[in-house]
């Protein structure tokens, strides 16, 4: 599991912000990804944005995708769903959850009155992973930035969390998804709420009642804030 403390001080350095730390800790600290000498992003507009996406180096992803996949939907969404990376699909085409966990993502959003056009999808990674691997610490800490920069000009009422990955990287935590869903966490003072994946929901249907709960948490936390 990811250390908390680890991940947020690679978060921090990735976004340029200075992380200090007690002498005795400094020394034998080892920095676990280099912070490329990138410009912000935390003043881009979305153009801008996507084509600082599209040219990312940051990390060793970016020799392997086919294309990155920024996200899509409604730029003024009350709900913004984030996944952990893209698949071989999304990797081809350029846009996140496609194929049969697509679709799942699809009906789940309108069993709530919403669809993909109402709402804005992204994930953590704008990168493929080799092989659907797990997204590595230091390569989620190098894309925070982009995603952090979605949701501020989003300004989404809630946030879905879809998946272990997706939930422990937002959350700065290494719980299972089982312990984290059924409740609100908060990101920024956004709501959060934690769901599992569609792809484990095709796995294993029967917990697809869980997940409604959740969808229907996220629904009455996403209305509050609307009044």
């Amino acid at each position: 599991m990811i250390h908390p403390e680890h991940q947020r001080r690679a978060y921090l350095q990735a976004m340029g912000i200075d992380v200090w730390l007690p002498r005795e800790a400094a020394e034998p600290a080892v920095v676990e990804s280099p912070v490329s000498n990138v410009a912000p992003v935390h003043d881009l507009d979305w153009d801008e944005l996507r084509q600082c996406v599209a040219d990312c180096t940051r990390c060793e992803l970016a020799a392997s995708r086919t294309q990155t996949v920024f996200g899509v939907g409604n730029r003024n969404a009350e709900w913004m769903i984030i996944g952990e990376a893209p698949g071989a699909e999304e990797d081809r085409r350029g846009e996140p959850f496609v194929g049969r966990a697509g679709k799942m993502l699809d009906e789940m959003l309108r069993a709530i009155g919403q669809s993909r056009e109402s709402v804005f999808i992204a994930n953590i990674l704008k990168c493929r992973p080799p092989n659907n691997r797990d997204p590595k610490p230091a390569e989620a800490a190098e894309c925070r930035g982009y995603l952090e920069r979605q949701i501020a000009m989003v300004k989404p009422n809630i946030i879905l969390a879809v998946g272990r990955i997706a939930a422990q990287n937002l959350l700065a935590s290494d719980e299972p998804v089982g312990r984290m869903r059924g409740r609100r966490h908060d990101l920024n003072g956004i709501p959060l709420v934690v769901t599992y994946h569609p792809a484990y929901l095709l796995r294993s249907p029967s917990q697809k009642r869980k997940s409604w709960r959740d969808l229907c948490l996220a629904k009455a936390l996403s209305m509050e804030v609307a009044t």
